[in-house]
């Protein structure tokens, strides 16, 4: 029982190492932009032009969300989505630093005024975890909920492989996660205030069916917080 514990601390020491050798990237302009207002209230799309005001953009006005908000501090262009890709694609574990950084600087934006019961990481499902070695998304969550000292739920699970979201458009996007996620059972969410954490939302599809879930099983207020926009 005691290899479990002692494999997950040569890994935090591998990891130490690789962010000793590599430091992570500074938090500048023009390297990350940020996504300032105007921006939808809901999904947190940035609008380039000239509005004053709360807004709701069209995608978000024909949909009806479970998810209360979803916001990313960042867009996902430029030395993030590198960074990103490096991390999830590349296994560069010394960005993990850096992308953890970009999440919090986005939690003290817009997610700090809101008492968080617990943050919820968005599940790979088994093949995929396997193949790539590790859950960006649960890697991003520790961190995060480590440094802002919020436990994180590992209450979802993915039981339905699905193609990646990224290759496919808005309309495939939300039909391809349904009947995707499931509950844990042995959770409860009852009345809890919860913040699903992922690295990029782009249509909302996968943090909403992660929300859809988490409602149903009575979570009060369920939210979303990306590092980056697309």
């Amino acid at each position: 029982m005691a290899a479990a514990p002692r494999l997950f601390q040569l890994a935090e020491w591998g990891r130490v190492g690789l962010g000793l050798a590599f430091p992570p990237l500074p938090l500048q302009e023009p390297m990350a932009r940020r996504i300032e207002p105007p921006f939808c209230r809901q999904c947190g799309e940035p609008y380039d032009g000239a509005l004053f005001g709360e807004f709701l953009c069209s995608n978000c006005r024909e949909r009806e969300w479970s998810l209360a908000w979803g916001r990313s501090p960042y867009r996902a262009e430029g030395a993030v989505r590198e960074a990103i890709h490096a991390f999830k694609y590349r296994q560069q574990f010394h960005v993990l630093r850096t992308l953890a950084d970009w999440l919090e600087d986005g939690y003290r934006q817009f997610a700090a005024g809101e008492p968080w019961d617990a943050l919820v990481a968005v599940p790979l499902h088994p093949v995929r975890h396997r193949t790539r070695g590790f859950n960006q998304s649960e890697e991003l969550c520790r961190v995060l909920g480590r440094r802002q000292g919020i436990p994180v739920l590992r209450c979802l699970k993915r039981v339905r492989p699905t193609p990646k979201q990224a290759w496919l458009s808005r309309g495939p996007r939300l039909r391809n996660l349904l009947g995707a996620f499931e509950f844990k059972r042995r959770f409860d969410v009852e009345g809890r205030r919860l913040l699903v954490i992922d690295d990029v939302f782009t249509t909302g599809a996968t943090a909403e069916a992660c929300a859809r879930i988490l409602v149903s099983q009575g979570a009060s207020r369920v939210a979303a917080l990306t590092i980056a926009r697309a």
